[in-house]
């Protein structure tokens, strides 16, 4: 059985008791998060594609790590006029743990 959720404006296809890495939620660790954007529920029998979401389809998870990617270096510059610049971004994610995925 697999879902496919909305998260941070991305979509993410999950599995009971996998881990996904998705954009930083705003709770701590060892908090239970709903996500109830449920795009598509996929069952051994049956498949439930939402228009545009699944009525009454919820995935419960559990936030097992909150942190930051790798570093991710941007560097700008234009030839013969002395012009650099380079930033630096650490994205926020938090991993989940995928409990259950129940339709109603």
């Amino acid at each position: 059985m697999y879902a496919v959720i909305m998260s941070g404006g991305k979509q993410y296809r999950v599995s009971e008791g996998e881990v996904v890495r998705i954009e930083e939620l705003g709770v701590d660790s060892g908090s239970e998060v709903e996500f109830k954007d449920v795009l598509l529920v996929r069952s051994d029998d049956n498949t439930y594609v939402g228009k545009p979401m699944v009525a009454g389809a919820v995935v419960k998870g559990i936030v097992e790590k909150v942190g930051q990617g790798d570093k991710v270096l941007v560097f700008k510059y234009k030839k013969k006029k002395q012009y650099r610049r380079t930033r630096g971004h650490r994205q926020h994610f938090s991993e989940v743990r995928i409990e259950k995925i129940s339709v109603a």
